[in-house]
């Protein structure tokens, strides 16, 4: 069963297209590593430029395994370079009932691409 997360990254000065780049291959590599189902993911921007990416893992042990995988550590290094790790209750957005968010299109579509192509790959079963 897929376990859904939000994770909001807040770019460090200068580090913004970095983040994105980051952000999209996010996915394909945790998918990669059998770590996140096919559905796909939703990047979203606040009004103070943090990316918010909800996505599925593909099993809370996944989440686990991630944390001693050489591509994703790498991956999350990238992270850290780029961004400040926030949480989503300390978006200005999330202070509203319904909390509004620019898409963030060059972000998802490539994981919009791989999840139309096979609605089933990566998900555990």
């Amino acid at each position: 069963m897929g376990y859904l997360v939000i994770a909001c990254y807040r770019p460090k000065p200068g580090k913004g297209a970095e983040l994105l780049a980051a952000v999209r291959d996010h996915l394909p590599i945790l998918r990669g590593e059998g770590l996140a189902t096919g559905r796909a993911s939703i990047v979203m921007r606040a009004s103070d430029g943090t990316l918010v990416e909800l996505f599925e893992w593909a099993s809370k042990e996944a989440v686990d395994r991630a944390h001693s995988n050489p591509a994703v550590l790498d991956l999350w290094k990238r992270f850290s370079e780029a961004a400040e790790y926030v949480r989503l209750r300390d978006i200005q957005e999330t202070s509203d009932l319904f909390a509004h968010f620019e898409p963030v299109d060059d972000a998802g579509d490539h994981a919009m691409a791989l999840s139309s192509a096979d609605p089933g790959a990566g998900r555990a079963g």
